[in-house]
């Protein structure tokens, strides 16, 4: 059979296809593409209070090999990828809380700040919470739950000028001290202890120290969970009976220290400490069905975990669109 096709009849086709489809060319969209991404901020209601997560940005760690350590190093790849997770560069999230409880505006933790330790796309909380329509003078309370450089950097800004100046500050005073010793700068934790003295001495003034088990601030109460570092504490959040535990580094990955919680993390002072820490905790958790924020799990990190096996399953929570 032979097929006659004319000139109008492709013209007509090529006007449904694209005519440079047809012609061999690349089609061009009506509108260019946008190049942009959403506002790095979520909120949502907790009891009487307003919670509003804001993100310093994602922070990549590398490899795992040497920083998730007490299993085979194949094993941890193998765990990475099964998830569908790049097993050859771990990236956390830094995602901060910051509270309303119609008295007071809290925020916990306040990311790298200026230091480009960890690469180029971190140290984007203040852009974040500009976008969230929070300002920095209106936060009364800045929570710390330990002074490693992604959690305590965000305080001053590259002049060393407070970025919160009307914000009291709290952390474990065994945090502070540790940290903060000039005796440690010769040591391999130097620049974990600069940073933290540039950021934690310009508000010492303005330190209070908590103690494991104090509701130091409405609504807010303080539980050690150390080996992270010494003073490492978590925070329940409660309002109006509806609570949220904000994990801090309780847990820095929600597969490899979930599902093998007894693994250890290099960047813990007491790794095997660190390791009964998050079992303890996150047993009672569980247990409990209390939600939870983790600091660096996938972007905005609210949801629950539940016991499975030798360790521990996370669900995140669906994003809450409406208030």
């Amino acid at each position: 059979m032979t097929l006659n096709v004319s000139r109008r009849s492709l013209l007509a086709l090529g006007a449904g296809l694209g005519a440079s489809t047809m012609l061999g060319g690349t089609a061009v969209a009506r509108a260019p593409k946008l190049g942009t991404q959403t506002p790095y901020w979520h909120r949502f209601i907790l009891g009487d209070a307003e919670v509003t997560v804001v993100s310093d940005g994602p922070l990549p760690l590398g490899p795992p090999k040497g920083t998730f350590v007490g299993i085979p190093d194949e094993d941890v790849r193998k765990m990475l990828s099964d998830n569908f997770l790049n097993p050859d560069n771990v990236v956390l999230e830094q995602n901060s809380p910051i509270v309303n409880t119609g008295d007071k505006l809290i925020l916990f933790d306040t990311g790298m700040g200026t230091s480009k330790a960890f690469g180029p796309t971190t140290g984007r909380q203040q852009k974040s919470m500009a976008e969230a329509g929070i300002k920095p003078d209106d936060i009364d309370a800045v929570v710390l739950s330990h002074a490693h450089i992604d959690h305590i950097g965000g305080i001053v800004d590259a002049g060393d000028k407070p970025l919160f100046p009307n914000a009291q500050y709290y952390i474990a005073q065994s945090d502070f001290d540790f940290w903060t010793d000039e005796g440690k700068l010769g040591s391999p934790l130097k620049d974990f202890v600069v940073h933290a003295r540039k950021n934690l001495l310009p508000v010492r003034d303005r330190l209070v120290f908590f103690k494991d088990g104090q509701e130091f601030l409405p609504g807010v109460q303080a539980m050690a969970a150390p080996g992270h570092t010494v003073g490492h504490h978590m925070f329940m959040v409660t309002s109006a009976g509806k609570s949220f535990a904000f994990l801090g580094d309780l847990t820095h990955h929600a597969v490899l220290l979930l599902e093998k919680p007894l693994m250890e993390f290099s960047y813990d002072t007491d790794p095997k400490q660190a390791a009964q820490s998050r079992v303890k905790m996150l047993t009672m958790l569980a247990a409990n069905k209390t939600p939870i924020m983790s600091y660096h799990f996938a972007w905005p990190g609210y949801g629950h975990v539940a016991k499975t096996g030798e360790g521990f399953h996370y669900y995140p929570e669906p994003m809450q669109m409406t208030l």
